[in-house]
């Protein structure tokens, strides 16, 4: 009967909760566009878009970590746009950025590698930059700018269609230039880069063999889901609509998102029988632009998959830059079967990017020159600490004698379910049962099989 009851608790719907709760990291940043961590590296590093990247360790480094202002064009949708760090990056050093700057007077973007200094783990090699590809960019905006490492390794570059209104060359549907495109290249092998063996026009005359999908306006963000490889792709529409665009982890590349031909689940151009011959992609979600607040540009996110929310486990966050609200989907592969929007416990002017650490935990960043962190309700200082784990896990409740017992389910259901949710553990790797590194309702199940099930589950795991 306690089993059955409980269970029922742990089915309570998490969408009624509609906070966001944020704390300001910190500010009187140039432009910031981007935050990241290295894997498994404690720091954040923020991209400045007019061509500094700093580091924010608990305090923000005064010393940038990367300056190559006079090399990067920097206005409107210019400047220093991503960064992305190798997989291996605490043994090789390498990071990638992608950047635009001029050639005489002709606007390229640059997606170039640097390394980290021998002497400083603070301070990037600014003098040795390797080039990779450079992308002739006929008009001033669209630019895309996010790069990104899938987890088959190889680096993801979304460009946008190269600019004006209206795609005016067709650039997401023309198969020999790079524009309007995902591209996926292998930056361990070859010279500048390799084509990995499996992208899907390799060999195909007249289609560049860097091309892994078409369609793409302006991809302003996309991040693959650190638990199942999925691709989620933020598309800025022309307009009327924005978009998310999905991608399995079992694809084999090849989608086409549409553009121009359809704006989201409109025809575009032409205005009708646009879908003729071809296979699109719809998105998985989307919204209009207008409204009040007023909607005008979609900002791209990633699923929270960090141990301080288990509420938001599995939920791809998005914001627009106009309005400055954050929505999140939950979606489960053939359709979205949550959708909230959030009231955010602080106000967040121009909403530039969000960014993901090394544990999961996601971040804000707004145009304006301020990063936040998003966290439970009362703020974040036990989040992710790695020894405060006393015995064995699930004493969630932090009581003296690290006995497992009614008290620390309760607590665990109240600060996951409750409406307003429970004080968050006191330390999460304690509430990690199963130990996946993953606070879920796998944790709360494992917890009640181990005290309820007849017969009983397996105990949980030592710290």
């Amino acid at each position: 009967m306690i089993l059955i009851l409980l269970l029922s608790v742990i089915t309570i719907n998490v969408s009624a909760q509609d906070t966001l709760y944020l704390e300001q990291l910190t500010n009187g940043l140039a432009s910031p566009v981007f935050v990241v961590s290295p894997p498994g590296d404690s720091r954040l590093f923020i991209v400045e878009q007019p061509g500094r990247i700093r580091i924010f360790d608990d305090t923000l480094y005064t010393v940038p970590f990367l300056d190559i202002q006079p090399q990067v064009r920097y206005g409107g949708e210019q400047g220093l746009l991503g960064l992305a760090f190798h997989p291996n990056y605490a043994s090789n050093g390498q990071f990638f950025v992608n950047y635009t700057t001029l050639d005489d007077t002709d606007l390229y973007t640059h997606i170039s590698r640097f390394t980290v200094s021998a002497g400083n783990p603070n301070i990037a090699n600014a003098a040795v930059e390797d080039t990779l590809l450079r992308q002739f960019q006929p008009f001033g905006n669209h630019n895309g700018g996010m790069l990104a490492f899938g987890p088959d390794g190889y680096l993801y570059i979304g460009f946008g269609d190269g600019g004006s209104s209206g795609d005016p060359l067709n650039s997401g549907q023309t198969a020999n230039t790079l524009l309007g495109k995902m591209l996926r290249i292998d930056v361990n092998s070859g010279s500048p880069y390799a084509i990995p063996p499996s992208n899907p026009y390799v060999g195909k005359p007249d289609t560049l063999d860097e091309i892994w999908a078409f369609g793409l306006r302006n991809p302003w963000r996309y991040s693959f889901d650190r638990s199942t490889g999925d691709l989620y792709i933020a598309d800025v529409g022309q307009n009327l609509i924005e978009e998310i665009d999905f991608q399995p982890a079992a694809s084999i590349g090849g989608e086409n998102y549409g553009w121009r031909l359809k704006e989201a689940i409109n025809c575009y151009n032409p205005t009708s029988n646009c879908e003729n011959g071809v296979t699109l992609v719809d998105p998985i979600s989307h919204y209009f632009r207008g409204g009040i607040p007023f909607r005008c540009s979609i900002t791209g996110g990633y699923i929270y998959r960090g141990s301080c929310l288990p509420q938001y486990n599995g939920h791809y966050f998005y914001a627009d830059y106009c309005s400055s609200q954050i929505w999140s989907i939950k979606y489960d592969g053939n359709s979205v079967i949550d959708s909230t929007e959030y009231i955010l416990s602080l106000p967040v002017s121009s909403i530039s990017s969000f960014g993901e650490d090394a544990s999961g935990e996601l971040y804000v960043v707004s145009l304006d020159g301020a990063i936040y962190r998003i966290v439970p309700e009362g703020g974040s200082t036990q989040c992710n600490t790695g020894d405060c784990c006393q015995g064995i896990r699930g004493n969630i409740d932090n009581d003296a004698s690290d006995f497992i017992d009614i008290s620390d389910l309760v607590y665990f259901v109240a600060y996951a379910f409750g409406n307003p949710a429970g004080p968050a553990p006191f330390c999460y790797e304690e509430a990690d049962v199963n130990s996946d590194v993953v606070l879920d309702i796998s944790d709360i199940v494992y917890l009640v099989s181990y005290m309820f099930g007849a017969p009983a589950g397996p105990a949980p795991l030592v710290c």
